[in-house]
């Protein structure tokens, strides 16, 4: 199993072509790391009402799920993002009951709202992250040659006034 990568949800967000919601995770330690999860529309409005402080005047699907599982005697020690197959990402949430730990087959969007009404962390696997990188973009001749130069330049390349510093 690879290792695993604490992430934490950095936003709401639509996609400008589609206007899908996307959930937008962001490496804990690594704020480099981005990983964006295309979800439904109901998921993101449960991790936006979150994100934002509403809490329900009677609890919806996440939140009866939370008293569910507190009311078993259990806790969601953490959820973790474990697969990505053919652009499906697949997650895993991680419920302590007891001496127990149960590991339940979740979409991460679901995953992710539980974690974020049990205050637990959120890890994306290694080799998922590998796999969703997105590939570099090709630089034009121009853009790789200001490129290079930038790399390349030293202090004296500088002139201040018409005179070489």
């Amino acid at each position: 199993m690879s290792e695993l990568v604490e992430m934490e949800v950095h936003g709401i967000t639509l996609d400008p072509t589609t206007q899908m919601p996307i959930v937008v995770l962001k490496g804990k330690e690594d704020e480099n790391l981005i990983l964006p999860i295309w979800i439904g529309a109901f998921e993101a409005n449960g991790i936006a009402m979150k994100l934002q402080g509403v809490e329900p005047p009677r609890p919806m699907t996440y939140e009866l799920l939370k008293n569910i599982i507190t009311e078993m005697g259990g806790n969601v020690e953490k959820v973790v993002i474990n697969d990505l197959k053919d652009s499906t990402y697949y997650a895993e949430i991680y419920i302590n009951q007891g001496n127990n730990t149960l590991v339940i087959d979740s979409r991460p969007s679901d995953a992710i709202n539980l974690a974020l009404r049990f205050g637990a962390p959120i890890y994306v696997a290694e080799h998922v992250l590998e796999q969703s990188k997105l590939p570099e973009p090709e630089e034009d001749e121009e853009k790789k040659k200001l490129r290079e130069w930038l790399e390349n330049i030293k202090p004296e390349d500088f002139e201040i006034g018409g005179e070489k510093s």
